[in-house]
């Protein structure tokens, strides 16, 4: 019994070793062959579409061609001296083509089909028109000081001609070489039929270019197909090859010149710069809402039962400041899906009202007192002003304590208009629990505080302070009671 079993065991051994063998094996031996013929197969795929897409785009230059040529051939009657007939005959075609490559509508088109049909990876025509244009609104909406804008300098189109001139160029040498690849493409395709269809239909003689081929009947005749084969191929060569001489032409030719470059790179940093700005805005809007908004509520909650007045005039600015946030946030989000410069008006000093009426009926004691004529302060500073002024009563409510009761617990501010300054200070009551630290913002530093760690607050007051060449502190008073105090101090015109 158990040397039956031990017998079986083995020998289901051996059989289970060689069935695996053999499975493995003929997996082994048929998986190659399958990769090999699907490698060969995407391989002849991709070179198909190559000539295809090279031979489009041959015949397209080909066809470009013919109007230059008819132009060329009805200026130059045939009955002209040569010696006239021929420089007219080059001066009519370079004028035509020079035409024909003159508007940007043909430099986009060049740039379109390069793209498609050759792979060429070629950036978009800049349009210098329009982008002056997108940043003119963009420089109106924005508030970053005129000298930072007049610093900068725009990248001139002085050549206005060179684009048009390498337009030209291109379309010249697309011409050519679409003439050179289509006739040589169309006769290896004719001689490709030819040859096996003469040998095919009983052998005869083949007359080409005024050579003429006997082709007999048969095997000895059999070459036939090969000077087929060997056509297609030249066929093929003479497409792809088409396509690669002219896709460093077409880079050379139409892509961006060293100021087009220049230019989309600055219009890329404005649309950073305006994205940047939108998402600042958007933070001091809704952050300053969701503050508004949870004192509110938990006031309401308490002033429920005992004041239900109080209550409901909470709730009731709970919801017009929840409307405005939504208003902002529709805004921005329309700006960034039209990709477009922000043209709604922003909110400026005069706005203030609205917005420290909130923060009273968020249960906070606020004082508030100007000094000088604000009607002086430039529009730009107003604007980053009011959003100062904004981030810095969010932080009070967030972070000030209003535990301690009497004129402690009291939010201060100040805005003053002297010695060509505004000044903006506003001190709250400092949470001891709150561990901070002061930090200073002059015209080429951010400054820093603990109260912007993990967050963009006193971090966007200070840059807003820094492009307007102001200088921002923000810190503990180091008073008796301990008080937070920011204080702003803005040029009301920037230095040359």
């Amino acid at each position: 019994m158990r040397s039956v079993s031990t017998g079986g065991g083995e020998g289901e051994g051996m059989g289970k070793v060689e069935g695996m063998g053999k499975v493995a094996g003929m997996g082994k031996v048929a998986g190659p062959g399958r990769g090999l013929g699907a490698g060969l197969a995407e391989r002849l795929g991709r070179g198909g579409k190559r000539a295809v897409r090279g031979g489009s785009h041959a015949v397209v230059g080909a066809l470009l061609g013919i109007p230059p040529l008819a132009v060329a051939l009805a200026v130059t009657p045939p009955d002209w001296p040569t010696a006239l007939r021929l420089p007219v005959f080059g001066l009519a075609l370079c004028a035509t083509v020079g035409a024909m490559g003159a508007p940007r509508a043909s430099r986009r088109a060049a740039v379109r089909l390069a793209n498609l049909l050759l792979d060429a990876g070629l950036p978009a025509p800049a349009d210098p028109a329009g982008r002056a244009t997108r940043r003119s609104a963009a420089e109106q909406s924005a508030a970053v000081r005129p000298a930072a804008r007049r610093s900068v300098a725009r990248p001139a189109f002085a050549d206005r001609w060179a684009n048009p001139a390498r337009a030209s160029a291109w379309l010249a040498a697309h011409m050519a070489l679409g003439a050179a690849a289509t006739a040589v493409a169309g006769l290896a395709l004719f001689a490709a039929v030819l040859f096996p269809a003469v040998w095919l239909g009983g052998g005869g003689a083949v007359t080409v270019f005024g050579g003429t081929a006997h082709l007999p009947a048969g095997w000895p005749g059999l070459w036939a197909a090969a000077v087929g084969a060997a056509s297609l191929a030249l066929g093929w060569a003479s497409a792809v090859g088409g396509a690669a001489a002219a896709r460093p032409l077409a880079r050379a030719l139409l892509g961006h010149r060293a100021a087009e470059r220049l230019a989309a790179v600055e219009e890329q940093r404005d649309l950073l710069a305006q994205r940047n700005r939108l998402a600042q805005e958007l933070h001091d809007s809704i952050g300053h809402t969701l503050t508004a908004a949870t004192i509110q509520a938990a006031v309401a909650g308490e002033l429920m039962e005992s004041d239900p007045v109080a209550a409901r005039r909470a709730l009731t600015s709970i919801e017009e400041t929840s409307r405005a946030a939504m208003d902002d946030l529709d805004h921005v989000l329309g700006v960034l899906r039209a990709r477009q410069p922000a043209t709604a008006p922003q909110r400026a000093l005069a706005d203030l009202g609205p917005l420290t009426e909130r923060v009273r009926q968020a249960g906070a004691d606020l004082r508030v007192e100007t000094s000088g004529d604000l009607s002086k302060v430039p529009s730009a500073v107003s604007r980053e002003a009011y959003r100062i002024v904004q981030e810095g009563l969010t932080n009070a409510l967030r972070h000030g304590t209003r535990t301690v009761p009497g004129p402690d617990s009291r939010i201060s501010l100040l805005i003053a208009v002297r010695d060509g300054h505004l000044e903006v200070t506003l001190t709250n009551p400092l949470d001891t629990a709150e561990p901070s630290r002061p930090g200073t913002a002059g015209p080429d530093s951010c400054g820093s505080s603990s109260r912007a760690a993990g967050g963009n607050g006193l971090t966007g007051v200070a840059e807003r302070v820094r492009l307007l060449r102001g200088e921002l502190s923000a810190g503990p008073d180091g008073e008796p009671g301990g008080r937070w105090r920011l204080t702003a101090r803005i040029p009301l015109r920037s230095a040359p």
